[in-house]
């Protein structure tokens, strides 16, 4: 059992937590037991993770650096301290992408893919090229000369652009002209098979196209050298408190963005030395990392050839499952509420039943009122939709709209603005705390009064992620959990702080004190000897609060599990510490995403006693005391049962997706024990019924009953 140093923090440094988190994902893209395009997508994936990581957290390093803040990490790190192993990191998970990236190039040339592949153009295939380039591209695109007389021009947000030296055939003059890629086109252009005479697909980059054509862009001059740059810029918002408008401080705080100072330059590895060092100065390049690489620049776009029709080099289809309780009552989702609460677990179970819960409203003639908060609701929401029909039917909507969902806020004004015109009541909630839960309660007149039907959900009302993401949505009619709901949408519009809240906890009012006051319960029934254990499944752990009281519990005998998809700041398995804490990742083809709580209250776990929790909170500092969340306690009987037996233990025993986390910050792949069987939580819920109901599956019989098996451990 390590032991902790005298220089050595108790804690893991946030940053580089999720450094190692996108690691993790890196691996999944390195992993040969997944199909070749499956692979493909987690490298795109972690490119795009690096670039958001980039625009967010390592832009605010830098402006701290440079309003000279020195404000300490949780670990005792400053901001330069961090800039320094950040980027130490990124120039190693840089070189593991590319030599990813060949591997699967390579794997997929294999397969008939071929991709940037210089060799594979024919004769007929750089006719075709040539023609998209003079007729598609030319068009669009608009070099521009780098001199006094010409003021340099912007490079947008993940912007590409391509710098070429010139010389001029008539004076010998030289020159550096730069060509911005425009984000409307395409990262990569498919030569169509007809060209290719079948002989597999063959996709060149846009990038690679204008340098082949290069010519017909420059006539009267002779090419010296090109060189390929991308520009990462600071994309956090910042919104004064006092702000008179939101949506129009917002809209300006988005156009703001757009020209935030550069955060990373990346370079091809042979990049002419004058050009650089004319961007250096161009584009202010300071605190800004430079990466250098001699494979693919923007590993995100990778994500355009995942959509490639061979279903030979990905996962097997799979259809989620309707939940067969609402079958039973012939889609009538009030009627199967009211007999008893449902759980369903996303992507396992399809996400069209929360939709039809709002559709379902927005006809019904007894329903008078809906009230929805919305965070995430993607491009296309049927939610949204069902919302606005509502309204126009005559019942009173009040959508809770959060403009500061990062990245998401100017779809969600977009949306504001499509309610508000269909008679909506759109409210935008507090300015300095994010509404990040995932709450909707339909009010409908039944008999001589009224009944209210609630879903509280752990991921956000988006159709798209909801397919990807491992989430929960509770269904239910209890009263009391109603009324809270009620004065949880009250306290959001009206300021009107939710008072003798009867089952629910709401941040920041009261579930960061929940959360303590059952991990102290814990240690209580510990110390009289009682059995004591602590679950927690999150996506990120960084708050110093809620570790510190996981340290007591450990120290007082609590047995610890936490499954924590991305970021861990506790530092687990140390001496005097933590040494009954075990931590865990599972990472795999869908997304863990749902939060689940769970603690003994003195039967250990599991046990039909415990007490079960669902949220929308991670145990972050930000979830905790910034944003609205919910804490939900489960106390239906079946419904705690398929959260604790199935949803929770499942992850806990999961074996073929699951990442230890050392007390030195390393993770290394959980082993399956000699002897037992592997066992992979995501196939296990695509190939058994559903939890809520005798639904169908890929394999017949019953909903299997789980055993709690103590493995290896770190």
């Amino acid at each position: 059992m390590a032991e902790l140093g005298p220089d050595e923090s108790p804690y893991f440094n946030r940053e580089l937590s999720w450094l190692q988190f996108n690691q993790r994902v890196l691996a999944e893209a390195d992993n040969p037991a997944y199909p070749l395009l499956e692979r493909l997508r987690f490298l795109s994936i972690s490119g795009s993770n690096l670039d958001e990581f980039m625009m967010i957290r390592v832009a605010g390093l830098v402006g701290q650096v440079q309003r000279r803040l020195a404000t300490p990490s949780i670990d005792g790190r400053s901001p330069t301290q961090q800039l320094a192993a950040i980027r130490e990191k990124l120039t190693e998970l840089s070189a593991i992408q590319q030599t990813i990236w060949r591997k699967v190039r390579d794997g997929l040339a294999g397969a008939d893919i071929h991709i940037a592949d210089e060799q594979r153009v024919s004769a007929a295939a750089h006719k075709w090229l040539k023609g998209y380039f003079l007729n598609e591209i030319l068009p669009i695109i608009t070099p521009q000369a780098l001199d006094p007389a010409h003021p340099f021009p912007f490079v947008q947000n993940r912007g590409l652009g391509l710098l070429f030296t010139l010389t001029r055939d008539a004076t010998r003059e030289q020159l550096i002209e730069m060509v911005l890629i425009p984000s409307a086109l395409p990262r990569f252009v498919r030569v169509p098979d007809e060209v290719t005479g079948g002989s597999g697909a063959l996709y060149i980059s846009i990038a690679s196209l204008i340098q082949r054509y290069a010519s017909a862009l420059f006539p009267g001059f002779a090419i010296e050298g090109d060189g390929l740059f991308r520009v990462l810029r600071d994309s956090d918002i910042e919104i004064e408190e006092e702000a008179e408008d939101l949506v129009r401080t917002f809209r300006s705080a988005i156009q703001r963005r757009r020209r935030g100072q550069v955060i990373q330059l990346e370079l091809e590895e042979d990049f002419d030395p004058a050009a650089e060092t004319l961007l250096r100065e161009q584009l202010g390049i300071n605190e800004a990392a430079v990466i250098k690489t001699d494979g693919m620049i923007g590993i995100d776009g990778l994500s355009e050839i995942v959509g490639e029709d061979r279903p030979d080099l990905k996962f097997d289809a799979y259809s989620p499952r309707f939940p067969e309780r609402i079958r039973e009552h012939d889609g009538d989702a009030f009627s199967a509420i009211r007999e008893k609460d449902i759980i369903i677990h996303h992507p396992y179970e399809s996400f069209e039943v929360v939709v039809d819960f709002i559709r379902q409203a927005a006809l019904d003639p007894d329903v008078v009122a809906i009230k929805q908060t919305l965070y995430r609701a993607g491009s296309q929401s049927a939610v949204v939709g069902a919302l606005i029909e509502a309204a126009e039917a005559g019942k009173s909507v009040t959508a809770v709209v959060e403009l500061k969902a990062r990245f998401d806020e100017e779809q969600n004004l977009k949306w504001a603005s499509k309610l508000e015109r269909a008679g909506v009541q759109v409210i935008y909630g507090f300015t300095d705390w994010k509404t990040h839960a995932k709450v909707a309660m339909v009010v409908r007149r039944e008999g001589d009064g009224f009944r209210s039907y609630c879903h509280f959900g752990t991921g956000n009302y988006h159709p798209v992620t909801a397919r990807v993401y491992t989430d929960l949505s509770f269904f239910t009619a209890d009263p009391k959990l109603a009324r809270d709901a009620a004065k949880m949408f009250n306290f959001i519009t009206g300021y009107v702080e939710p008072h003798e809240l009867e089952r629910i906890h709401i941040a920041p009012i009261d579930l960061r004190q929940e959360i303590y006051n059952r991990i102290d319960a814990e240690i209580a029934h510990a110390r009289k000897g009682k059995p004591a254990a602590i679950w927690m499944k999150c996506n990120q752990l960084t708050d110093e609060g809620v570790i510190d009281r996981l340290y007591a519990a450990s120290n007082a005998g609590v047995q610890v599990e936490l499954v924590v998809r991305g970021i861990c700041c506790l530092r687990p398995g140390m001496a005097g510490m933590s040494e009954n804490i075990r931590v865990k990742s599972v990472i795999g083809r869908f997304l863990e995403h749902s939060r689940i709580y769970a603690f003994g209250n003195g039967h250990g776990l599991p046990s039909a006693q415990s007490a079960v929790f669902i949220a929308s909170a991670d145990m972050m500092g930000r979830n905790l005391d910034r944003r609205i969340e919910t804490l939900i306690p489960i106390l239906n009987r079946t419904v705690h049962d398929q959260v604790l037996q199935q949803v929770l233990l499942a992850n806990m025993l999961d074996t073929e997706q699951s990442w230890w986390l050392h007390s030195d910050g390393s993770y290394s792949r959980v082993e399956t024990e000699e002897g037992a069987r592997p066992f992979n939580c995501h196939r296990y819920f695509m190939t058994n019924p559903s939890l809520s109901g005798r639904g169908g599956s890929l394999e017949a019989g019953a909903v299997p009953k789980l055993s709690l098996r103590r493995g290896a451990s770190a």
